[in-house]
């Protein structure tokens, strides 16, 4: 990249409401929601194979049942619940950079899961103390790679500006929990068995001594399959729609995403030894794997965020590239993945310095 020094990652923040069972999820609520229609078999087996151990939720369906709310009633709620957790991550993020938050140039936020204005970019800049000369960017319903255009952004300004920056991913899925219906809908039940709720902060920094350089982004959109993921707007919260052949289509781009990727880099998948995958699900991973011909080992990651978070959406990716950063011995170059509407593949090269 050209401009004012390199732009690194400096500093990483996640934030995590309550975490449940995903065993305890299915009995105390989720066998009850699909015990008519002939489904609940059906959405037993998809819980138990969807690769979740446990999951976080801010608004717990063990609690409450938001699944005859309105939009309106979700919306206010995802205000009072998104603001504290975006700043728990982004503080965290701050203080593992050892930047101030008035130091920031420039605040991006992503979340598809809640709208309000004032946003959340408005009420964290101010409750934080950031600079009332901070440019602000609020990426809203890109899905689950959101992060990784929201980095390639946030790169783009810190090196033409030589300022420092923040990305923060929040997503509160829980609160589109929606009503059983009278059919057997599977892309419901997929998503009630996968997604959960997180938040995750990076600050990108003009090159400091260490840290991972953002080296490149890559995009690879295949339009003809726009309808097999969506994320519609109703009057019961948002209504995912997630199609089966979704691993299928990533299986036919993936590798000429990797192309696009590393080859301008002159690198190949064998130069690269950590990989943060978004965990879209169990199939994406190994489709993934297959295409790749990645080891077990390079899976590790992606596949025990799934375990352990979910897929809790845009923040995701971000989960397991802070797994890989804790690591005794952090990979020297890492490659981000994440998928979603459109049907896009996105992909981020980072470099340690």
């Amino acid at each position: 990249m050209q401009g004012k020094g390199r732009a690194v990652i400096a500093g990483l923040g996640v934030a995590l409401p309550p975490a449940t069972v995903q065993e305890d999820l299915w009995e105390g609520y989720f066998s009850r929601h699909y015990a008519s229609g002939g489904k609940r078999g059906l959405a037993k087996r998809i819980f138990q194979n969807s690769g979740v151990r446990t999951r976080q939720a801010a608004v717990s369906p063990l609690l409450e049942d938001v699944s005859d709310w309105s939009t309106e009633r979700r919306m206010r709620r995802y205000q009072v619940e998104a603001i504290p957790l975006g700043k728990e991550a982004v503080g965290r993020a701050l203080t593992d950079a050892g930047i101030a938050a008035d130091e920031l140039g420039l605040l991006a936020v992503c979340s598809c899961t809640g709208y309000a204005t004032p946003g959340l970019d408005i009420h964290l800049a101010r409750d934080m103390g950031m600079s009332p000369s901070l440019q602000r960017l609020f990426v809203g319903h890109m899905g689950c790679y959101a992060a990784l255009p929201g980095l390639g952004t946030v790169a783009d300004f810190v090196t033409s500006r030589g300022l420092p920056a923040l990305l923060l991913c929040a997503e509160l899925t829980s609160l589109h929990l929606q009503p059983p219906d009278t059919r057997t809908d599977i892309q419901q039940i997929v998503s009630h068995a996968l997604f959960s709720d997180a938040a995750a902060a990076v600050v990108v920094t003009p090159q400091p001594s260490d840290g991972y350089a953002v080296s490149n982004v890559a995009a690879l959109t295949d339009t003809t399959t726009a309808g097999h993921m969506t994320w519609d707007v109703t009057d019961l919260g948002f209504r995912m729609g997630l199609s089966p052949q979704v691993p299928d289509v990533l299986s036919l781009h993936v590798r000429e995403l990797m192309a696009g990727l590393l080859g301008p880099h002159g690198l190949t998948t064998a130069d690269v030894d950590g990989w943060a995958i978004h965990p879209g699900g169990p199939r994406i991973l190994d489709v993934v794997q297959e295409r790749l011909e990645l080891t077990d080992e390079d899976m590790a990651a992606s596949r025990g965020v799934l375990s352990a978070y979910g897929n809790c959406s845009s923040p995701t990716v971000l989960l397991v590239l802070d797994e890989l950063r804790k690591r005794a011995a952090p990979p020297q170059r890492i490659v981000l993945l994440a998928f979603g509407p459109g049907l896009t593949l996105y992909g981020v090269l980072l470099e340690r310095l």
